[in-house]
């Protein structure tokens, strides 16, 4: 199939493009670089050893977008683009609910003209919310505690009202939970732009020392040792999750809603143990307050996927953290180094 990749340059987006195109699929990826680099592109490219298509545009701009589907085929698509931080979304939400329901809207009209209805829609754990204990079924409640959970949840029932009018679409909505890791080849992986806001991209950079410490949101959580508990999964593991769905995807019937975790949960502590092990390196952290929007526990029930898609993790926690450390210690500063290489003159 050709697939189009929205948000393709970003941290899922080019582990997916990877494991697409080594599963033998076409590939164009779309991406406006808001949070994301063109190297990870140049690189998927040297390790798949294949060409794809490559666009630099960002989804909200509906004509830009257009006029892809207008110059090729494209078979099915795999939406990641959106902004996705949880605290950050409590700051400034009005430029998440504008951002990531508008590509969203985009992208499912722009779909509807080129008679493309096959959607891998690329949502979160964070649906749950607190509404029910974990780990979490697909027919768990739903009930956002952030801004950014909230696009998601919006964005879900946007897709299940589009089917309900439309039953040529055939949509899986992943519910993904808490992305780590890196390629086993140390040269693509996570690449925050500033400071990270995410906790294991974070504890890489403390463990090299980047940054001096890290901070603990909380441990009065009703957690084994009062830290927040999440469900990680190896970005890997995530990627082929997705690649599942798109070769699944004409089995669906409307649109599904599809767990990809382990069930296994980890705290904030039990990560800095990990990492200090996998790394050799301490990783000094101090206690604070509770950041908004956190939840105490987001763990997945991730029996569906198997059942529905084939699919089920691989990697362990001790493996994510030596892949995000081998991509932290050739990369330093992510993919930045490479950005200011490509600008300036030779």
């Amino acid at each position: 199939m050709r697939v189009l990749v929205t948000g393709g340059a970003g941290y899922i987006g080019s582990h997916t493009i990877l494991c697409l195109l080594q599963a033998g699929h076409d590939v164009i990826s779309v991406d406006n670089y808001c949070n994301s680099s063109p190297e990870s592109l140049r690189r998927v490219r040297d390790i798949a050893k294949r060409e794809f298509i490559v666009e630099q545009i960002d989804c909200c701009n509906r004509t830009s977008l257009a006029s892809v589907f207008s110059r090729y085929a494209i078979d099915a698509v795999i939406h990641f683009a959106a902004l996705k931080a949880v605290g950050e979304s409590t700051r400034i939400p009005l430029r998440y609910y504008m951002n990531n329901l508008e590509s969203l809207t985009n992208l499912i009209s722009i779909m509807t003209e080129a008679e493309c209805f096959q959607l891998v829609f690329s949502s979160s754990a964070t649906v749950y919310g607190t509404a029910s204990t974990p780990p979490f079924p697909e027919t768990a409640p739903l009930q956002a505690s952030s801004p950014y959970g909230r696009t998601k949840l919006f964005a879900e029932d946007v897709l299940r009202d589009v089917v309900s009018a439309d039953p040529r679409w055939r949509i899986a909505l992943l519910r993904y939970f808490n992305p780590v890791g890196a390629h086993e080849s140390g040269l693509i992986g996570e690449s925050p732009m500033g400071i990270p806001n995410n906790l294991m991209p974070y504890v890489a950079r403390v463990a090299i020392g980047t940054l001096p410490h890290l901070d603990v949101y909380g441990d009065d959580y009703p957690t084994p040792d009062g830290t927040g508990v999440r469900d990680y999964i190896h970005v890997c593991d995530l990627a082929d999750g997705h690649v599942a769905a798109v070769d699944a995807i004409q089995t669906l019937d409307g649109a599904v809603a599809i767990n990809l975790g382990t069930g296994q949960g980890y705290s904030v502590l039990e990560v800095i143990r990990a990492f200090a092990t996998a790394s050799g390196r301490s990783v000094p952290y101090r206690i604070t307050s509770r950041r908004p929007g956190d939840v105490a526990t987001s763990l997945a029930d991730p029996r569906k996927a198997h059942d529905i898609l084939g699919w089920k993790a691989r990697m362990d926690i001790s493996a994510m953290c030596t892949d995000t450390w081998r991509w932290q210690l050739a990369n330093p500063k992510g993919f930045q180094d490479a950005d200011q290489d490509c600008r300036e003159p030779h």
